[in-house]
């Protein structure tokens, strides 16, 4: 099927250019309350299966402090916090930088990328260190070889394959390579949505372990400014990740679930979707939030448009 326009690119008072997606609302005894487009179809969850990762980690034996697991979960801004904690996740496992193998990288956070330009990229910037961090502290804790923990057929990420379908509750047919270098497993829209709700609900074990230590520290698992880190500040309770090519991912305490997908792989649309989506279940986002956007269509340096959800999107 083709996917319905999700939100529209305004310059002028003219319509620029569409982002076509899928999305759905899930309650929380899983049933499907809000969808619209294929959500049905197999997608690459990208960054925002993370916390589903820590799960698999948790499972398999890993002991960490949620400071460390928060971080573990995190697509970073490369801030020096998020660096240093990276590497104390290391040093604490006995390993060095060395050991990662997420490839090198300048710091999203510009501020840090200008004050470490000179020095050049380093593995430990890169925004899944501190995930590629964790999975070496669990390898180490637990005797596994640390020299291919990135391999699909690694012990590890045979755990964490597991547990991302049972999360989700669909079958993994199609495995791929992150842009990290870890493997990516496909599954639905509705699979990620289940699977966060999943997360908030939980009684206890690592479950709610993941759920409680992102949303307690949430300037891990993002950084200054980003998506993540506003709206799990902005919204009590939230359990909010977002992903590469266009994948976001959130869960309201009660269950309530969403989780969408930009066909184009644009970030741009997803914040305009994720507040019109929380306005839509009668929670306000909060002005930070809203702050975000205002900026998101410029002329000559100035606000001269806007990102605008599709009328009609949510009746």
């Amino acid at each position: 099927m083709t996917n319905p326009v999700l939100v529209e690119v305004v310059r002028s008072g003219f319509v620029e250019s569409t982002h076509r997606g899928a999305l759905v609302i899930m309650a929380s005894d899983g049933s499907v309350r809000f969808s619209v487009g294929d959500i049905e179809r197999p997608v690459y969850p990208r960054s925002s299966n993370k916390p589903l990762q820590a799960v698999g980690m948790l499972r398999a034996g890993l002991t960490i402090g949620d400071e460390d697991l928060a971080l573990g979960c995190g697509s970073h801004n490369g801030e020096p916090g998020h660096v240093e904690g990276s590497l104390s996740m290391l040093s604490r496992a006995g390993l060095t930088e060395d050991a990662l193998a997420c490839p090198p990288a300048f710091p999203l956070h510009e501020p840090s990328m200008l004050a470490v330009a000179a020095a050049g990229k380093r593995r430990a910037a890169m925004n899944c260190s501190g995930k590629h961090a964790a999975m070496l502290a669990t390898c180490v804790q637990l005797g596994w070889p640390i020299e291919d923990y990135a391999a699909q057929a690694h012990p590890l990420q045979k755990v964490i394959q597991g547990t991302i379908a049972d999360l989700t509750g669909e079958p993994i047919e199609t495995v791929g390579v992150d842009g990290c270098g870890a493997p990516l497993f496909a599954f639905s829209l509705t699979g990620l949505a289940r699977s966060f709700g999943r997360l908030v609900t939980a009684m206890g074990g690592p479950e709610r372990q993941v759920a409680d230590a992102v949303r307690a520290y949430p300037w891990r698992v993002a950084g200054t400014g980003r998506e993540d880190t506003v709206l799990m500040k902005s919204v009590d309770g939230l359990l909010s990740k977002g992903g590469a090519e266009g994948v976001h991912a959130f869960a309201l305490p009660d269950g309530t679930a969403l989780a969408l997908k930009i066909d184009d792989g644009a970030a741009r649309p997803r914040l305009p979707l994720l507040l019109a989506m929380l306005r839509h279940l009668g929670i306000d986002p909060g002005e930070d939030a809203g702050r975000l956007t205002r900026d998101a269509v410029l002329g000559g340096g100035k606000p001269v448009g806007e990102l605008r959800v599709a009328a009609g999107l949510f009746s």
